[in-house]
């Protein structure tokens, strides 16, 4: 004989005349979660995991001239070669970080300055957002032409800009000691707003009674920002600094518009992107490409790490 027993979580179960434990709803539904999430799991594997383990294992062997040709295994060969690279790899290494702090530092320190600026409501506010969101409506391909463009060393308009008021000429991307820093200060050209934007919405979702306290004991502007405002913008803070670092450590397509294959004639703005594509398109060397790009994937994962870590002690 049946019975059935009330569940306050799901309801009433009903026992089987064999005796067997009855299954809750979300026992019976568990497969069917599975089944719902099996093709975004299939995306991701075939996208993402796939790629990686693929490039793990081209790593490991001497595949040249053709991916698909005969190959060795070599072990991590590979990997010792290239952090044996002293006229290659390393200074590689020191332009990717060079240009990401470079970058990331003062794009942050200028987004969170225009969107304290942009906090309160002004005239004009709907327009200075539309025109902040210029530059990233534009690809980093065409952005970078459009810089050689201005910044050409003979005719371009910076120049005769800086001739106008007794300033000399400069090569700027021409220049192997100034591109570098050029081309920083271009991604903080175009990716400034998009911080500002991200601090600007977290901003607007702090409540005004702290930082109003804090008025009324006689705090400072500089007070309020630094002891109110700040920690409790912390953790968009660390998100967008996380999201940009990322991204301007992969940074390729402007290097690559404004200064072509090996980042210059003598290596001045070839970051480990760069290197990588080089081997790949201009060697065939698909080993060691492989190789570097599985050590560019850790100094990834580290940096993430090591914000993530320093996010996590400050908020």
């Amino acid at each position: 004989m049946s019975t059935t027993s009330p569940d306050l979580a799901t309801g009433p179960l009903t026992v089987s005349p064999g005796g067997k434990r009855p299954k809750t709803f979300e026992q019976q539904n568990r497969r069917l979660r599975w089944l719902m999430l099996a093709p975004a799991l299939g995306f991701v594997g075939v996208m993402i995991v796939f790629p990686l383990l693929f490039t793990l294992n081209l790593s490991l062997t001497d595949a040249f001239g053709a991916v698909n040709s005969g190959r060795r295994y070599l072990g991590l060969q590979n990997f010792a070669d290239a952090l044996g690279d002293t006229r290659r790899f390393w200074p590689a290494l020191g332009r990717t970080a060079v240009f990401t702090i470079g970058a990331v530092v003062l794009e942050t320190v200028l987004g969170l300055a225009i969107a304290m600026l942009m906090r309160k409501a002004f005239t004009g506010a709907r327009l200075v957002r539309t025109i902040l969101m210029v530059p990233l409506l534009a690809t980093p391909v065409a952005i970078g032409i459009l810089w050689l463009l201005i910044l050409d060393p003979t005719n371009g308009i910076a120049n005769h800009l800086l001739a106008g008021v007794g300033l000399p000429r400069q090569e700027f991307l021409g220049s192997v000691s100034q591109s570098l820093y050029v081309l920083v200060l271009l991604d903080v050209w175009q990716w400034t707003p998009m911080m500002a934007i991200l601090l600007l919405a977290g901003l607007s979702t702090l409540p005004e009674e702290p930082e109003e306290a804090a008025l009324v004991d006689g705090a400072s502007a500089w007070q309020r920002f630094r002891f109110v405002v700040l920690p409790m913008l912390s953790t968009t803070l660390f998100t967008a600094l996380i999201l940009r670092a990322v991204d301007a450590l992969k940074t390729f397509d402007i290097l690559y518009a404004t200064k072509g294959a090996g980042g210059g004639s003598d290596f001045e703005v070839e970051t480990l992107n760069v290197y990588a594509y080089g081997l790949t398109f201009d060697y065939q060397e698909y080993g060691l490409a492989a190789a570097v790009l599985v050590l560019f994937t850790l100094v990834i994962i580290g940096v993430v790490l090591v914000l993530r870590r320093r996010s996590g002690r400050v908020s």
